[in-house]
């Protein structure tokens, strides 16, 4: 029994590591924008921050397909072999001669990427059934270990080596060790054995009713305008800091990583809290980060650090929240589809935000020097967090039809003691 429960702590917390690698690389070249720009000869910088959005295409795109290979294979497997291909993009692109290879290699570290969610959302959920919300929580730390690292990192060695090229590399080495470390020490989800995870039910059909189709897809697009307006909050910070603020690349990561560094809190915080209530606790969140993101722009500079820190705080966390609602909402040996279909949707919608902001800000010309001309920009992203509350009524129909609205996951196939309680 304890050596069963030490399996699922480890395999949680590596869980959590690999988090850290995949989001981590998500944002490692946004303070490197205009560093790009100059170093590739890119005529606009737009042609910089699409980098992140093919990036973030790339990672989105086969979502559904390995949500299918996730509900089929080792999850184990898969985010071992996600990080490896995730890093060597990395690597790649650092060492990247021109834009075309660039591209090239952003589409590699993007498809590497796109192993983590599906597997490693239906891993965890199947591994606390009961505790999911607090669970996903816990592993959200290290999304917000990485979200935070990346910036103030990249930002910091492209100061000091005076090229974007050096953190890009070393990020990239880091995470194929890293992918090494986690399969020599993660168990599968079932116990321990190497075998492929092949006893889950068979289902045909992802959703039975038409009904269901319809709210699943409403809210999906729903959730793609949340995750715009989040993506979009990094890359128009990153050029609004440094073209109406004046910073330098060092200053910006920094500045951006407050973000992140409160989540590491509100994750597993609320996450917990939503245990008891998912929709509340959803709807709080977001219209408290919707307020954030408008007010963002106005604050005085030294006041921009708290003022980020607390959008993230709230933004962040809706995460595990609205993911623990989802995969509580159908059954285990779908969810892996199930969630793929999900960030496919808001993953290709979102990730448009790095290209939009930067053809926002170019179309702003020498008005992008000026503070007053972000706020209109700042004020879209708030009405599309605000446009995403859509999302909630339809995750508790889909819940409602699905007959899940009292039933506990205790009654799957066999799984790592799920009584014992996270920690």
């Amino acid at each position: 029994m304890g050596a069963q429960r030490s399996h699922k702590v480890r395999t949680l917390w590596l869980s959590g590591v690999l988090h850290a690698f995949t989001h981590l690389y998500q944002m490692a070249l946004i303070p490197l924008y205009l560093l790009i720009q100059r170093d590739l000869k890119l005529s606009g910088v737009e042609q910089a921050t699409l980098l992140v959005t093919v990036m973030g295409i790339s990672y989105f795109l086969p979502s559904y397909p390995m949500g299918v290979m996730a509900d089929k294979f080792s999850r184990k497997k898969l985010m071992a072999i996600g990080l490896a291909i995730n890093g060597l993009g990395f690597v790649c692109l650092g060492l990247s001669p021109n834009y075309a290879w660039a591209l090239a290699s952003v589409v590699i570290a993007g498809f590497g990427g796109s192993f983590y969610h599906p597997a490693a959302t239906a891993l965890v959920a199947r591994l606390y059934p009961e505790k999911t919300g607090k669970a996903l929580g816990l592993v959200a730390i290290g999304a917000s270990v990485g979200f935070f690292v990346a910036p103030i990192y990249s930002g910091w060695r492209a100061e000091m080596t005076g090229s974007w090229r050096h953190p890009v590399v070393e990020l990239g080495v880091m995470g194929i060790i890293c992918s090494g470390i986690f399969y020599w020490l993660a168990q599968e989800e079932q116990g321990g054995g190497v075998e492929l995870v092949t006893n889950r039910a068979p289902r045909t059909k992802l959703f039975p009713t038409g009904a269901l189709w319809a709210f699943f897809l409403v809210m999906a697009f729903a959730f793609s305008l949340r995750d715009f307006a989040g993506a979009g909050m990094g890359s128009l910070g990153s050029l609004f800091l440094q073209k109406a603020h004046g910073m330098n690349p060092g200053s910006t990561g920094f500045m951006l990583s407050g973000i992140y560094l409160a989540s590491a809190i509100s994750n597993p915080l609320f996450g917990h809290l939503s245990d008891k209530g998912r929709v509340r606790w959803g709807t709080a969140l977001l219209l408290l980060a919707m307020v954030c993101i408008a007010s963002f722009p106005h604050v005085p500079r030294a006041f921009m650090f708290v003022m980020l820190s607390a959008y993230g705080f709230f933004f962040m966390a809706s995460y595990p929240v609205i993911e623990a609602a989802l995969m509580e909402s159908v059954p285990d040996h779908v969810r892996g589809r199930v969630f793929g279909l999900f960030i496919t949707f808001g993953g290709l919608f979102g990730n448009i935000s790095h290209w939009a902001v930067g053809v926002m800000v170019k179309h702003l010309g020498p008005r992008g020097s000026e503070v007053s001309s972000y706020f209109p920009i700042y004020n879209l992203l708030a009405f599309m967090v605000l446009a995403s509350l859509v999302g909630l009524p339809c995750l508790h129909a889909i819940r409602k039809r699905e007959g899940r609205e009292k039933q506990h996951e205790v009654k799957t196939a066999p799984i790592l003691n799920p009584e014992s309680p996270v920690t």
